[in-house]
Protein backbone atom coordinates (compact mmCIF):
# COMPACT_ATOMS: atom_id res chain seq x y z
CA UNK A 1 0.00 0.00 0.00
CA UNK A 2 1.02 3.69 -0.77
CA UNK A 3 -0.57 6.61 1.08
CA UNK A 4 -2.30 9.61 -0.82
CA UNK A 5 -0.71 12.52 -0.27
CA UNK A 6 -2.73 15.01 1.13
CA UNK A 7 -1.91 18.25 -0.32
CA UNK A 8 -2.32 20.75 1.93
CA UNK A 9 -1.30 23.66 -0.99
CA UNK A 10 -3.77 22.64 -3.38
CA UNK A 11 -6.15 22.73 -0.64
CA UNK A 12 -5.48 25.72 0.80
CA UNK A 13 -5.57 27.16 -2.58
CA UNK A 14 -9.27 26.49 -2.90
CA UNK A 15 -10.14 27.11 0.55
CA UNK A 16 -8.38 30.80 -0.32
CA UNK A 17 -10.49 31.20 -3.51
CA UNK A 18 -13.92 30.57 -1.34
CA UNK A 19 -13.05 32.90 0.93
CA UNK A 20 -11.93 35.80 -1.87
CA UNK A 21 -15.65 35.06 -3.32
CA UNK A 22 -17.52 35.43 0.17
CA UNK A 23 -15.14 38.89 0.88
CA UNK A 24 -16.32 40.10 -2.50
CA UNK A 25 -19.92 39.60 -1.79
CA UNK A 26 -19.19 40.89 1.76
CA UNK A 27 -17.41 44.04 0.13
CA UNK A 28 -20.68 44.48 -1.77
CA UNK A 29 -23.33 44.36 1.11
CA UNK A 30 -21.10 46.31 3.96
CA UNK A 31 -19.42 48.95 1.76
CA UNK A 32 -15.75 47.72 2.86
CA UNK A 33 -13.13 44.97 3.52
CA UNK A 34 -12.72 42.76 6.34
CA UNK A 35 -9.95 43.85 8.54
CA UNK A 36 -7.24 41.96 10.02
CA UNK A 37 -4.63 43.25 12.24
CA UNK A 38 -0.89 41.56 13.19
CA UNK A 39 0.80 42.74 15.94
CA UNK A 40 4.73 41.55 15.75
CA UNK A 41 6.96 42.61 18.56
CA UNK A 42 10.34 42.40 17.88
CA UNK A 43 12.93 40.92 14.88
CA UNK A 44 12.22 37.40 15.04
CA UNK A 45 13.13 36.47 11.52
CA UNK A 46 10.98 33.79 11.32
CA UNK A 47 7.54 35.90 12.55
CA UNK A 48 9.19 38.51 10.18
CA UNK A 49 8.54 36.17 7.21
CA UNK A 50 5.16 34.80 8.63
CA UNK A 51 3.73 37.95 8.88
CA UNK A 52 5.10 38.90 5.65
CA UNK A 53 3.19 36.19 4.07
CA UNK A 54 0.22 36.18 5.68
CA UNK A 55 -0.09 39.81 4.85
CA UNK A 56 0.17 39.07 0.87
CA UNK A 57 -2.53 36.00 1.37
CA UNK A 58 -4.57 38.99 3.48
CA UNK A 59 -4.32 41.76 0.32
CA UNK A 60 -4.93 38.79 -2.14
CA UNK A 61 -8.49 37.81 -0.19
CA UNK A 62 -9.09 41.30 -0.59
CA UNK A 63 -9.05 41.69 2.98
CA UNK A 64 -7.62 45.22 4.59
CA UNK A 65 -4.38 44.14 6.03
CA UNK A 66 -2.85 46.35 8.92
CA UNK A 67 0.87 45.68 10.10
CA UNK A 68 1.78 46.66 13.79
CA UNK A 69 5.60 46.41 14.49
CA UNK A 70 6.57 47.29 17.62
CA UNK A 71 10.61 47.22 18.75
CA UNK A 72 11.94 44.74 21.03
CA UNK A 73 12.45 46.88 23.85
CA UNK A 74 8.46 47.88 23.80
CA UNK A 75 7.10 48.17 26.84
CA UNK A 76 3.98 45.45 27.52
CA UNK A 77 1.87 48.48 28.53
CA UNK A 78 2.66 49.73 24.88
CA UNK A 79 0.97 46.47 23.41
CA UNK A 80 -2.09 46.55 25.87
CA UNK A 81 -2.70 50.00 24.68
CA UNK A 82 -2.30 49.24 21.20
CA UNK A 83 -4.32 46.08 21.24
CA UNK A 84 -7.24 48.07 23.17
CA UNK A 85 -7.13 51.08 20.01
CA UNK A 86 -7.30 47.58 17.49
CA UNK A 87 -10.20 46.32 19.62
CA UNK A 88 -12.19 49.48 19.43
CA UNK A 89 -11.25 49.82 15.31
CA UNK A 90 -14.43 49.61 13.70
CA UNK A 91 -12.30 49.00 10.73
CA UNK A 92 -10.57 45.65 12.06
CA UNK A 93 -12.46 42.48 12.41
CA UNK A 94 -9.30 40.26 13.68
CA UNK A 95 -6.45 40.97 15.83
CA UNK A 96 -3.57 38.66 15.43
CA UNK A 97 -0.45 38.57 18.17
CA UNK A 98 2.40 37.12 16.41
CA UNK A 99 4.62 34.68 18.80
CA UNK A 100 7.21 34.56 20.25
CA UNK A 101 7.84 37.56 21.97
CA UNK A 102 10.70 39.45 24.04
CA UNK A 103 10.56 37.66 27.69
CA UNK A 104 9.45 40.77 29.57
CA UNK A 105 6.01 40.55 27.86
CA UNK A 106 3.64 38.29 28.82
CA UNK A 107 1.91 36.91 25.89
CA UNK A 108 -1.19 35.13 27.90
CA UNK A 109 -2.03 38.27 29.51
CA UNK A 110 -1.62 40.52 25.91
CA UNK A 111 -3.84 37.24 24.24
CA UNK A 112 -6.49 37.36 26.83
CA UNK A 113 -6.97 41.55 26.09
CA UNK A 114 -7.91 41.07 22.72
CA UNK A 115 -11.33 40.99 22.23
CA UNK A 116 -12.93 37.44 21.80
CA UNK A 117 -14.67 38.73 18.96
CA UNK A 118 -11.71 39.36 17.02
CA UNK A 119 -9.18 36.79 18.74
CA UNK A 120 -8.65 35.08 15.02
CA UNK A 121 -6.24 32.68 16.51
CA UNK A 122 -8.60 30.96 19.00
CA UNK A 123 -6.00 31.74 21.80
CA UNK A 124 -8.21 33.87 24.20
CA UNK A 125 -9.45 31.53 27.11
CA UNK A 126 -12.84 32.56 26.27
CA UNK A 127 -12.90 30.91 22.48
CA UNK A 128 -10.76 27.87 24.18
CA UNK A 129 -13.71 28.04 27.00
CA UNK A 130 -16.45 27.97 24.25
CA UNK A 131 -15.00 25.09 22.32
CA UNK A 132 -14.40 23.42 25.02
CA UNK A 133 -18.39 23.23 25.89
CA UNK A 134 -19.22 23.30 22.13
CA UNK A 135 -20.31 27.21 21.77
CA UNK A 136 -19.21 28.53 18.91
CA UNK A 137 -16.87 31.14 18.60
CA UNK A 138 -13.46 31.36 16.86
CA UNK A 139 -10.82 28.64 17.06
CA UNK A 140 -7.47 28.00 16.43
CA UNK A 141 -6.34 28.02 12.78
CA UNK A 142 -4.41 25.04 12.71
CA UNK A 143 -6.87 22.57 14.27
CA UNK A 144 -9.46 23.59 12.26
CA UNK A 145 -7.13 23.05 9.21
CA UNK A 146 -6.65 19.22 10.03
CA UNK A 147 -9.95 18.61 10.00
CA UNK A 148 -10.13 20.58 6.49
CA UNK A 149 -7.85 18.33 5.08
CA UNK A 150 -9.60 15.20 6.46
CA UNK A 151 -12.37 15.98 5.43
CA UNK A 152 -10.61 16.69 1.65
CA UNK A 153 -9.09 13.42 2.07
CA UNK A 154 -12.64 11.72 2.38
CA UNK A 155 -11.78 10.20 5.76
CA UNK A 156 -14.97 9.65 7.83
CA UNK A 157 -14.56 10.98 11.53
CA UNK A 158 -17.95 9.97 13.08
CA UNK A 159 -17.43 6.81 14.88
CA UNK A 160 -13.77 6.42 14.01
CA UNK A 161 -10.84 6.18 16.63
CA UNK A 162 -8.60 9.35 16.54
CA UNK A 163 -5.11 9.48 18.55
CA UNK A 164 -3.90 12.82 18.84
CA UNK A 165 -0.16 13.12 19.68
CA UNK A 166 0.53 15.96 22.05
CA UNK A 167 -1.47 18.09 24.15
CA UNK A 168 -0.18 21.53 24.28
CA UNK A 169 -3.28 24.41 23.94
CA UNK A 170 -2.15 25.33 20.64
CA UNK A 171 -3.06 21.89 19.01
CA UNK A 172 -3.39 18.48 20.62
CA UNK A 173 -6.00 19.95 23.11
CA UNK A 174 -8.35 22.18 20.22
CA UNK A 175 -7.95 19.24 17.76
CA UNK A 176 -9.47 17.10 20.26
CA UNK A 177 -12.24 18.96 20.96
CA UNK A 178 -13.09 19.76 17.02
CA UNK A 179 -12.78 15.95 17.17
CA UNK A 180 -15.13 15.43 19.85
CA UNK A 181 -17.88 17.69 18.48
CA UNK A 182 -17.52 15.34 14.71
CA UNK A 183 -18.31 12.55 16.85
CA UNK A 184 -15.25 10.84 16.68
CA UNK A 185 -13.80 8.33 20.01
CA UNK A 186 -10.18 10.70 20.97
CA UNK A 187 -7.73 9.56 22.67
CA UNK A 188 -5.38 12.32 23.53
CA UNK A 189 -1.50 10.66 23.87
CA UNK A 190 1.80 12.27 24.77
CA UNK A 191 5.66 11.81 24.65
CA UNK A 192 5.01 10.05 28.73
CA UNK A 193 2.16 8.15 27.45
CA UNK A 194 2.91 3.97 28.18
CA UNK A 195 3.60 2.02 25.28
CA UNK A 196 2.39 5.16 23.11
CA UNK A 197 3.42 2.75 19.65
CA UNK A 198 0.19 0.67 20.54
CA UNK A 199 -2.14 3.25 21.59
CA UNK A 200 -1.08 4.88 17.91
CA UNK A 201 -1.33 1.10 16.05
CA UNK A 202 -4.67 1.08 17.20
CA UNK A 203 -6.01 4.39 15.51
CA UNK A 204 -7.36 5.06 12.38
CA UNK A 205 -6.06 8.19 12.40
CA UNK A 206 -3.46 9.90 14.11
CA UNK A 207 -2.44 13.44 14.28
CA UNK A 208 0.56 13.76 15.64
CA UNK A 209 1.78 17.00 17.15
CA UNK A 210 4.41 16.39 19.50
CA UNK A 211 7.28 18.49 17.95
CA UNK A 212 9.52 15.28 17.65
CA UNK A 213 11.42 14.66 14.45
CA UNK A 214 10.21 11.86 12.93
CA UNK A 215 9.10 10.21 16.85
CA UNK A 216 6.28 8.53 15.47
CA UNK A 217 7.65 5.14 13.33
CA UNK A 218 5.71 3.60 10.72
CA UNK A 219 5.32 0.54 12.28
CA UNK A 220 3.09 2.22 14.88
CA UNK A 221 0.52 3.36 11.91
CA UNK A 222 -2.25 0.85 11.61
CA UNK A 223 -2.29 -0.14 7.81
CA UNK A 224 -5.13 1.98 6.25
CA UNK A 225 -5.14 4.59 8.57
CA UNK A 226 -5.01 8.23 7.81
CA UNK A 227 -1.81 10.50 8.97
CA UNK A 228 -1.84 14.28 9.82
CA UNK A 229 1.47 15.53 10.53
CA UNK A 230 1.49 18.50 12.19
CA UNK A 231 4.98 18.71 13.51
CA UNK A 232 7.85 21.01 11.68
CA UNK A 233 11.15 20.40 12.46
CA UNK A 234 14.51 21.27 11.46
CA UNK A 235 17.38 19.03 11.47
CA UNK A 236 20.66 18.46 9.75
CA UNK A 237 20.78 15.63 7.57
CA UNK A 238 23.67 14.63 5.40
CA UNK A 239 25.42 17.92 5.24
CA UNK A 240 22.19 19.53 4.47
CA UNK A 241 19.17 21.41 6.84
CA UNK A 242 16.18 19.78 6.22
CA UNK A 243 12.47 20.25 7.55
CA UNK A 244 10.48 17.14 8.57
CA UNK A 245 7.66 16.42 10.26
CA UNK A 246 6.80 14.13 13.84
CA UNK A 247 6.36 11.34 11.71
CA UNK A 248 8.90 8.94 9.87
CA UNK A 249 7.05 9.42 6.71
CA UNK A 250 8.71 7.37 4.09
CA UNK A 251 8.08 4.78 6.72
CA UNK A 252 4.24 6.02 7.52
CA UNK A 253 3.44 6.50 3.85
CA UNK A 254 3.75 2.62 2.91
CA UNK A 255 1.18 1.52 5.52
CA UNK A 256 -0.67 4.42 5.74
CA UNK A 257 -3.99 5.01 3.51
CA UNK A 258 -3.24 8.86 3.41
CA UNK A 259 -0.81 10.95 4.79
CA UNK A 260 0.32 14.68 5.02
CA UNK A 261 3.96 15.77 3.77
CA UNK A 262 6.15 18.01 5.51
CA UNK A 263 6.55 20.90 4.68
CA UNK A 264 3.29 21.45 2.12
CA UNK A 265 0.56 19.28 4.42
CA UNK A 266 -0.53 20.97 7.35
CA UNK A 267 1.31 24.30 7.10
CA UNK A 268 -0.40 26.44 4.41
CA UNK A 269 -3.94 25.61 5.91
CA UNK A 270 -3.17 27.80 8.96
CA UNK A 271 -2.91 30.97 7.49
CA UNK A 272 -6.24 29.82 4.97
CA UNK A 273 -8.18 28.92 8.04
CA UNK A 274 -6.73 32.37 9.61
CA UNK A 275 -8.52 34.32 6.88
CA UNK A 276 -11.85 32.11 6.75
CA UNK A 277 -11.35 33.11 10.48
CA UNK A 278 -11.08 36.98 9.85
CA UNK A 279 -14.15 36.63 7.38
CA UNK A 280 -16.09 34.82 10.25
CA UNK A 281 -15.27 37.36 12.57
CA UNK A 282 -16.77 40.38 9.97
CA UNK A 283 -19.90 38.40 9.12
CA UNK A 284 -20.85 38.05 12.93
CA UNK A 285 -19.84 41.93 13.73
CA UNK A 286 -22.07 42.96 10.99
CA UNK A 287 -25.17 40.77 12.19
CA UNK A 288 -24.88 42.63 15.57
Amino acid sequence: MTARIIDGKAVADKLNAETAAKVAAFVKTHGRAPGLAVVLVGEDPASQVYVRNKGKATIAAGMLSVEHKLPAEASEAEVLALVGKLNDDPKIDGILFQLPVPKHINADRVIDTIDPAKDVDGFNVVNAGRLAVGFDGLFPCTPLGCLVLLDEAGVKLEGAEVVVVGRSNLVGKPVTQLLLRRNATVTIAHSRTKDLAAVCRRADVVIAAVGRPRMIQGDWIKPGAAVIDVGINRIEEGGKNRLVGDVDYDAAAKVASAITPVPGGVGPMTIACLLRNTLTSAERRAKR
